[in-house]
Parts: structure tokens; C-alpha cells; sequence
């Protein structure tokens, strides 16, 4: 069956995956963004541009420049009616919600709440996914224990970060709070108005196309620092440590949930306890893996920074029958090989 499909942030990094994946079914894709994103991170050259561009050569898909927070742009993008809504349109970076918390507000929370409405009065019946995040958890992930290891922390008695863990009664950062506004109006929406809705709470998503930067996206911001020759500040010590998932497996999941029977959803996503690195650990790899020793300086933890995130997928598998399938050493070739043949762009 061939599905109208609307992916809202679509030139971003999960985005364009997402859009490429449904392009490739032959699905009809309607890909909306504001192509802002090199402008919140202060970036000169070309990122979600390079994207935008990069999907032009799908016929199935139709580019729209245009604004979560304005409805008209959105109805514009919903147009006869859609299937599908994965809402990937965001301001990724916690600096910049710190900064400019009002324009980080209005994208995070009351553009997830317009392209909701929008949906409800246009296709009610379309499935609609929540791109959330791990910060909706904030200080709470710091109550579980840790063990100081000789390359990283680790947790003391926990697997991973369930679904159970509270989410209120602490610390977010704007950023945090803004899409915890946009996690709650989805299930409020499943709630009340009946309709079908997921979200995933994403833990460290990696892969190739991603134009990383020291406040967001930190894999490919070492594989891009460390080719370009660019310094590298590690704030702490470097024992921090994440669950990275290759994005082809978090798209895989979105339609996973899709296709099932499930109604509405909440889940952690991540490439869990199989598949974590530390800062340290990462930066070995990639000296040896590359051959070239990269230039790191340490600086004062942030304020903002969890020591340990890593998801507990238990839920996930169990439900969707899904699991990683893209080990973290594969990832982080591809995204080298990646970054290598378009080093013009960093």
C-alpha cells in the first residue's frame, strides 16, 4: 500500500533518513523544514542544506520550505491528507534553549502542538511519532548509581534508563523542558482525541549526513574534529558514557511501530548496554582507527551533562520485536568514510 507520508524536520539529520527510507518503499514523502539549523549552531556552511539537496533526487519526495509554528505552512504540508506524521522538527542544542529559551519554547512545544491540531482537524487517523528525547528524564538519571571505572562510569545495580524512571521533580534545561511539553501534548493527544501516537525518547542517534557540533551530535563532532584537524574539548574527565544507535535502526523502529496494533506508545530507544562507549574510549578508537592522535583539551563539567545515559530497550524488543542491528565499530566506519569523501562541507 502506498502511503502519503509527512516528515516534519525533514532535511535534519533523523529527518532525511526517515525520508530516504519511505522514499526507497515508494511511499509519497513531503518532507517540510525551515533549514534553520545551521543558523542555531552559528554554522557558516552548508548542513540540512546539504540534506535538502541530497533528497532531490528522489522523485517521490516533495521539499516544502516551511515552519512548524506557522499552521498554514503545516496545512500546506498535510495538504489532501497524510498516513503518517513523524515529527522530527526541533532545536536539538542545550546551549542555545539556555540562551534563546523563548524561540526554543515556540519550536519544541508549540510547534509539536500545531502540527498535532493540524493533524487532528486534517487526518485524525494518521499515526503520528514523537521524536523525544532522553532529556525529558534530566536529573533524575543522575539518582541511579555509579561506579568509577579505569575508561568510564558504569551504573551500580541498573541495566539502563527504563521507561518507569520520573520524569518531573528535577532539573531539565530549557531544552529538556520544551520537548517534555512536546512528549506530553502526544500522549495527551492519544488520550483525548484517540489518536494513534508514539514516542521515542532517543538516546546518542548516529550516522552518516550528521553535521555534528560540540553541543549536539558528538560522534560525528570527534570524527569531523579529528579530520579537519580542529581541537576537541572534553568537559569533565571523559568517563561519560552513552548508548549510540546507527539511525537506519532507529528508522527501522518508527516503522515497526507503524505497522503494528500498538495504540499509543512511549518508549527508551538507544542502542543499549551492548553497544555503549565513553568519551575516552571513543577517542581511542578513533586514534587507532585513524592513525592520527587528536587534540584534546579538558575543561569544567557543565551544569547540564548526565555521567551515564544509557537506555534499558527491554520494552522496545519486547513489544516491536526490534533490536540493533548496526554494531557501533560498523557506525563509526561508515560515518568516517562518509565524512572523508565530503570534507568540503565542515
Amino acid at each position: 500500500m502506498r502511503e502519503r507520508i509527512l516528515i516534519t524536520g525533514g532535511a535534519g539529520f533523523v529527518g532525511s533518513h526517515t525520508a530516504e527510507y519511505y522514499a526507497k518503499r515508494k511511499h509519497e514523502v513531503i518532507v517540510l523544514d525551515n533549514l534553520m539549523r545551521s543558523k542555531i549552531f552559528g554554522y557558516d556552511k552548508k548542513s540540512v542544506e546539504y540534506n535538502w539537496e541530497y533528497l532531490e533526487k528522489y522523485p517521490n519526495i516533495k521539499r516544502i520550505k516551511g515552519d512548524v509554528r506557522n499552521t498554514k505552512d503545516v496545512f500546506r504540508a498535510i495538504g489532501r491528507g497524510v498516513d503518517i506524521v513523524i515529527h522530527a522538527a526541533a532545536q536539538p542544542g542545550v546551549l542555545f534553549s539556555v540562551r534563546q529559551p523563548f524561540e526554543d519554547f515556540e519550536i519544541n512545544a508549540l510547534g509539536t502542538l500545531n502540527v498535532l491540531e493540524t493533524l487532528r482537524k486534517k487526518s485524525p487517523k494518521a499515526v503520528f511519532i514523537y521524536c523525544s528525547t532522553n532529556k525529558v528524564y534530566g536529573e533524575n538519571v543522575d539518582k541511579i548509581p555509579l561506579r568509577k571505572l579505569k575508561t568510564r562510569y558504569a551504573y551500580k545495580g541498573a541495566k539502563g534508563v527504563s521507561e518507569k524512571m520520573p520524569i518531573d521533580y528535577c532539573g531539565h534545561t530549557p531544552y529538556g523542558a520544551s520537548k517534555y511539553t512536546g512528549d506530553m501534548y502526544t500522549q495527551e493527544y492519544a488520550y483525548i482525541y484517540g489518536m494513534k501516537t508514539a514516542i521515542f525518547r532517543m538516546s546518542c542517534i548516529y550516522g552518516t549526513r550528521q553535521f555534528g557540533f560540540e553541543d549536539q551530535g558528538w560522534v560525528a563532532w570527534f570524527i569531523i574534529a579529528i579530520l579537519t584537524g580542529n581541537p576537541i574539548t572534553i568537559y569533565g574527565d571523559g568517563k561519560q558514557v552513552r548508548d549510540l544507535l546507527y539511525v537506519e535502526d532507529l528508522v527501522r523502529a518508527y516503522d515497526l511501530f507503524v505497522k503494528s496494533d500498538k495504540k499509543h506508545k512511549v518508549y527508551n530507544i538507544g542502542g543499549g548496554k551492548d553497544n555503549t562507549l565513553s568519551l575516552l574510549e571513543f577517542l581511542d578508537i578513533l586514534g587507532k582507527v585513524l592513525g592520527k592522535n587528536p587534540k584534546v583539551t579538558f575543561s569544567n563539567w557543565r551544569p547540564f551533562d548526565q555521567k551515564v545515559y544509557i537506555s534499558d530497550i527491554t520494552k522496545i524488543k519486547r513489544e516491536l520485536a526490534w533490536k540493533p542491528t548496526i554494531g557501533t565499530y560498523e557506525g563509526i566506519k561508515r560515518i568516517i568514510k562518509w565524512v572523508k569523501k565530503n570534507k568540503g562541507f565542515f
